[in-house]
């Protein structure tokens, strides 16, 4: 038979979780939105003071998650009689125990503090690791995650983030070579490029220097190799060099300056 007492005491391990879960939740979103409004990215900032922004915003918002977290269950465990105290006294001797089990949880976060104290990198940079490039999207305590350009997504612990390439921290220069006919001089092929050059000052946005004609670059057997170059925005070189090189087609192609490609004769045999 079950007394009154009895059922109020199951009661209460009931509904006694599901209120700390509850109001657990609530802290964790009240913390998230008020991070937010806090960390709330002005428009005058720069691309890398915003990137920073955001990474600080989602670190905060993770270690308050594992924060609260911990003390809902503490609490859980309260209500079953559980003595937390004891547990709080004993985690000198438990975090040595917890710490054989939980050598790579530990050596993860150990790192990602690094990760984030140095600037290693920072969301939205792009970086490579292993021969696997993309985008910062997501850095925690314990893993990070980059996507590639095809959106394939790789999670990667933190402690095996040591031997990274970072293309964001600096300027990229876009480089495009170019094979000119022997048939046309030097001072005829550079007064074509520099009035090119004048023709796109400021139509290249994410331009942080000139265009300008590094020289020639090679003498081959069929072609003299020039090339030309600019400094842009960190990983804008692709779309820059892929931009110039229409361009210089376009522009060629009004001076009537030759670009060599491969023919093939054919004789006929019969004489």
């Amino acid at each position: 038979m079950i007394t009154i007492f009895d059922f109020t005491i199951n009661l209460k391990h009931i509904i006694l979780p599901l209120i700390y879960i509850a109001i657990g939740i609530t802290i964790h979103l009240i913390i998230k939105k008020t991070i937010t409004i806090l960390f709330k990215r002005k428009k005058t900032l720069k691309k890398e003071q915003k990137q920073k922004l955001k990474t600080i915003q989602t670190v905060i918002t993770n270690v308050s998650k594992y924060i609260i977290g911990t003390l809902v269950v503490l609490a859980i465990l309260s209500v079953f009689g559980v003595n937390v105290k004891s547990i709080l006294a004993g985690l000198g001797i438990g975090t040595a125990i917890i710490g054989l089990a939980f050598q790579d949880l530990a050596k993860d976060i150990i790192a990602g503090i690094f990760i984030i104290t140095e600037e290693q990198y920072e969301l939205g940079d792009t970086i490579e690791i292993d021969g696997f490039m993309g985008e910062v999207i997501f850095i925690g305590l314990k893993t990070t995650r980059i996507r590639d350009y095809k959106g394939a997504v790789k999670i990667i612990s933190n402690r095996n983030m040591d031997k990274i390439i970072n293309y964001s921290q600096n300027n990229s220069t876009a480089i495009v070579d170019v094979d000119v006919s022997y048939d046309h001089s030097p001072q005829e092929v550079e007064a074509v490029l520099n009035s090119m050059f004048q023709k796109l000052d400021g139509q290249i946005e994410s331009a942080v220097g000139p265009l300008k004609i590094v020289g020639i670059n090679e003498l081959s057997s069929s072609s003299v190799v020039y090339r030309i170059s600019v400094e842009v925005e960190p990983m804008k070189h692709f779309e820059v060099e892929r931009f110039l090189k229409r361009e210089l087609k376009i522009a060629f192609d009004e001076a009537n300056i030759k670009i060599p490609y491969p023919q093939v004769e054919v004789h006929n045999g019969k004489k």
